[in-house]
C-alpha cells in the first residue's frame, strides 16, 4: 500500500477543536420504531446470508468507511478491492447519538446505488467466523431493523473477484438522506459531535486511511477541503 502523498487540509488540529470532553462506547436507547438486536438475530443475519453463498471458500469483508480505520472484525489478510454498482456516500442520517446531537445530528457514510467505490477488503479468520460475523453485526447493526442491510457484492482486486460482504442503504429506510449538496453536507460534518467523536474525525480518518491505501476519492477530498474550511471559520484559525 502506497504512503499519503497530498496534504490534507483538514488536519488533527481541527478535530481536536471538536472533541467531546469523554468518549463512551456505552450504546444508547435504540430510536423509536427500532429494538435493540441480540446475538440470536445476528446469528440468524449470518444465516441467512451464509444460504445465500453456500459454496464461498473464504468470507471477505468489503470496507468503504469507518470500517477501514477501526475494523469490528479480526481479519488475516487485506486487500484493496474495486465494487461497481454502488458509491461511498453520506447518506446514512440522521445521526443524534454516537456523532451527532439533537441539535447537530450526523450523517454517515453508507453504500448507494450507482458509480463506484474502492475501499478495503478483509479476509475473516476461517475458523472463526461466527465470532467475528457477531462482532460485526454489534457493530453495524446494533439497532433492528438495519437502514444499511449488509448484501453480498463482486469486487475486483487485482486479477481476481472476489465475493464480499458490505453494507448498502434501504432507500425506503426513513434513514436515507439525498439530494444534498456538498456544501450543505459540509455544514453538517463540520458540526456534529456525539458521545463517539465528530463527524469532522470520522471524515478525516476516513480520507486519510484512504489516500495511505494510495485511494483518491474526489467527492470525500473536496468535503474535508469545505470542512476545514468551516471549522477555520468558526474557531478563527489560520490555515
Amino acid at each position: 500500500m502506497s504512503r499519503q502523498t497530498r496534504q490534507m487540509r483538514l488536519s488533527e488540529r481541527h478535530v481536536a477543536l471538536l472533541q467531546p470532553d469523554t468518549i463512551s462506547e456505552i450504546l444508547p436507547p435504540p430510536p423509536e420504531g427500532m429494538h435493540a438486536a441480540t446475538r440470536d438475530d445476528h446469528l440468524a443475519t449470518m444465516a441467512e446470508l451464509m444460504a445465500q453463498e453456500p459454496k464461498l471458500p473464504e468470507i471477505w469483508i468489503f470496507a468503504y468507511g469507518s470500517l477501514i480505520w477501526k475494523p469490528a472484525c479480526d481479519f488475516v489478510e487485506i486487500r484493496t478491492g474495486l465494487v461497481r454498482g454502488w458509491h461511498r456516500a453520506f447518506c446514512l442520517g440522521w445521526n443524534n447519538r454516537h456523532r451527532g446531537s439533537d441539535e447537530n445530528p450526523g450523517l454517515m457514510l453508507a453504500l448507494d446505488r450507482g458509480g463506484a467505490c474502492k475501499g478495503a477488503l478483509y479476509r475473516l479468520p476461517p475458523d472463526r467466523i461466527e465470532d467475528n460475523f457477531v462482532k460485526l453485526f454489534e457493530r453495524e447493526m446494533s439497532w433492528r431493523p438495519s437502514p444499511f442491510p449488509p448484501r453480498w457484492v463482486n469486487a475486483r482486486s487485482g486479477d481476481r473477484v472476489i465475493r464480499a460482504l458490505t453494507f448498502c442503504i434501504d432507500r425506503q429506510s426513513g434513514r436515507y438522506v439525498t439530494g444534498l449538496s456538498n456544501e450543505a453536507i459540509a455544514d453538517v460534518l463540520a458540526k456534529a459531535v456525539g458521545s463517539r467523536g465528530s463527524m469532522a474525525e470520522y471524515l478525516f480518518a476516513t480520507v486519510k486511511h484512504l489516500e495511505d491505501m494510495g485511494i483518491q476519492d474526489p467527492h470525500l477530498w473536496q468535503l474535508q477541503e469545505l470542512v476545514a474550511r468551516r471549522i477555520e471559520a468558526a474557531y478563527g484559525l489560520d490555515r
